[in-house]
């Protein structure tokens, strides 16, 4: 390997407004050594190693430079036993022959030179030749004053390569795959087909290539090597290609790789997009922790029933990397505590009848705690979370529809409803109803949102709630938000089951909701429900409360 750091240092120091007078206009030298300088002193040489000669005697030895594998000595200076330096083993090059000179002022000997055409494979060889054509240098002249030797190195390559170029790219362009200052080799091939090729330890420009197939081992060597730029080109590359198809893969490759931001753009496609993203093939090969990241949320926008079977799905390829049979057992074993993140109160008795209760994962007195909660009043604790996911962000929203609140409204198991509208899009995410005048009460209750004009259900839930007796309005939550248009119009409706209740009066045809931070405005428009209503009008009755985001 050849001294990278004496040619960079000559390439630094040689520029062609100081190259010496009278060399060749194509090729000047670095160095110069045959003229005098102040007072028959020589001039000061911009090699990497040189000395003053004094006025009586004369010094001059040109030495090559080693370019093979083992590491060549440019210098012997005092360690050679003094004397000029004559003799180096070299690759001569035809083109720019090395050069000698010695000092006009006194006698001058010839010193001899050994120059041989083999390169010299280790650093022990090129150390040894060189020490015996010190000796046959030292004879020769042996009047002459001792003073280390000047390097010479002359390649046509390498002479003065950075000052043809003018920029850091054009000079970065010259070293890729190129032995100057080259750090390290890599082997490519086998045989007689290998190759060897000259790297350096370094970017040599900052234009970034990546594609689908090269971005996360990129990501991972600009991670390794603590490349910021190259890392920031990474994620953005993964921030513009992410959909619902690979959002599961990139949030695993997010959360390995300690990207957070990437990671939140992750979960956040998938509570946009969750049933596309837990139908793509990749969902199945995320580790337990990221699945459970995702089942803990709030924001998921899918029904329960289908987290379920997606889990299921999930466990039988974590039983077989685990190389276990995908029984009912094996499948409760893998998935472990992200079994208790679904929300089975959720679902419908009939989703749960139908899938999960039939399982075999469930124990049995899971199911049996499960199926009292679907059917009794009061509803028994459950081990699973029962708080109902909004595939929304931001603030909840609420308005009431009345001015005053009086007592006595009966039930008969007849619906309480009132018709709206309106003027934006909304996600209604539940009712607040009024509770007994006798006190604390249990309710059982079902709720409605109607599509008026197609008289399709929207969505519902069968539930109960606990009042305390006062006058306030105590929250019924659908399971999933029901997205309402604007200038549609639905009907709001609620059976309940119970003790008389409060009612409220002097109801608002008109409604709005200010939101504090941004000035948007949500006007709701109240109207009478055709049919039996059980009472409840734009002037009097129950749902006095809507419960919602934008």
């Amino acid at each position: 390997m050849r001294c990278c750091v004496c040619l960079f240092q000559q390439s630094l120091r040689c520029s062609p407004s100081k190259m010496a007078a009278g060399e060749s206009n194509s090729r000047s030298s670095c160095l110069n050594l045959s003229a005098s300088g102040p007072l028959g002193n020589a001039p000061p040489s911009n090699s990497a190693h040189s000395s003053p000669a004094s006025n009586g005697g004369a010094v001059g030895a040109a030495a090559g430079m080693n370019r093979s594998a083992g590491n060549a000595n440019p210098r012997s200076g005092p360690e050679s036993g003094g004397g000029a330096e004559s003799a180096v083993r070299s690759t001569p090059i035809a083109q720019n022959p090395p050069r000698q000179s010695v000092a006009q002022s006194g006698a001058a000997s010839g010193a001899a030179s050994n120059m041989t055409a083999t390169p010299s494979s280790s650093s022990s060889s090129s150390s040894s030749s060189t020490a015996s054509s010190s000796v046959d240098a030292s004879a020769a002249v042996s009047s002459l004053p001792s003073s280390p030797a000047s390097v010479l190195v002359y390649r046509e390559p390498v002479y003065n390569w950075q000052a043809t170029k003018s920029t850091v790219k054009e000079r970065f362009a010259f070293l890729f795959n190129n032995e100057v200052l080259s750090d390290v080799h890599f082997l490519v091939g086998k045989g007689m087909g290998v190759q060897r090729i000259p790297a350096h330890r370094f970017l040599y420009s900052d234009e970034v290539q990546i594609g689908p197939e090269t971005v996360m081992t990129t990501l991972y060597t600009a991670k390794k090597y603590a490349v910021p730029a190259l890392e920031a080109h990474c994620v953005e590359f993964l921030k513009k290609n992410l959909r619902a198809d690979n959002a599961f893969m990139l949030l695993t490759q997010a959360r390995l790789f300690d990207e957070p931001q990437l990671a939140s753009l992750c979960l956040e496609n998938i509570d946009k997009n969750t049933a596309d993203a837990l139908a793509a093939e990749g969902f199945t090969d995320v580790d337990l922790d990221t699945l459970m990241a995702v089942l803990e949320r709030d924001t998921l926008g899918v029904r329960e029933v289908r987290l379920f079977g997606a889990a299921v799905r999930w466990a039988e390829a974590e039983a077989q990397r685990q190389q276990l049979q995908p029984t009912p057992e094996n499948k409760r074993r893998v998935l472990g505590k992200a079994l208790s993140l679904i929300r089975f109160p959720l679902m419908t008795i009939e989703e749960f009848a139908a899938g999960p209760a039939q399982s075999g994962i469930l124990t049995d007195r899971e199911v049996v705690s499960l199926f009292l909660h679907f059917t009794v009043n009061p509803k028994p604790h459950v081990e699973f979370i029962d708080r109902p996911r909004c595939c929304l962000r931001g603030k909840e929203c609420s308005i009431i529809r009345f001015s005053q609140v009086e007592s006595r409204w009966g039930y008969s198991g007849t619906s309480d409803r009132i018709r709206f509208s309106v003027n934006r899009r909304i996600f209604v995410v539940g009712f607040g109803l009024y509770g007994s005048i006798h006190g604390p009460t249990d309710y059982q209750v079902n709720i409605q949102i109607i599509h008026t004009d197609s008289n399709t259900v929207l969505g519902q839930n069968d539930t109960g709630f606990s009042c305390d007796g006062t006058a306030s309005t105590f929250r019924v939550m659908f399971k999933e938000p029901v997205e309402i248009l604007p200038s549609v119009n639905y009907i709001a409706c609620a059976t309940l089951k119970g003790p008389d209740s409060h009612y409220g009066t002097k109801g608002m045809r008109k409604v709005t909701h200010e939101a504090p931070a941004t000035g948007t405005k949500t006007c709701f428009t109240f109207c009478y429900a055709a049919g039996n209503n059980n009472g409840t009008s734009v002037e009097d009755g129950q749902i006095p409360e809507v419960i919602f985001y934008t």
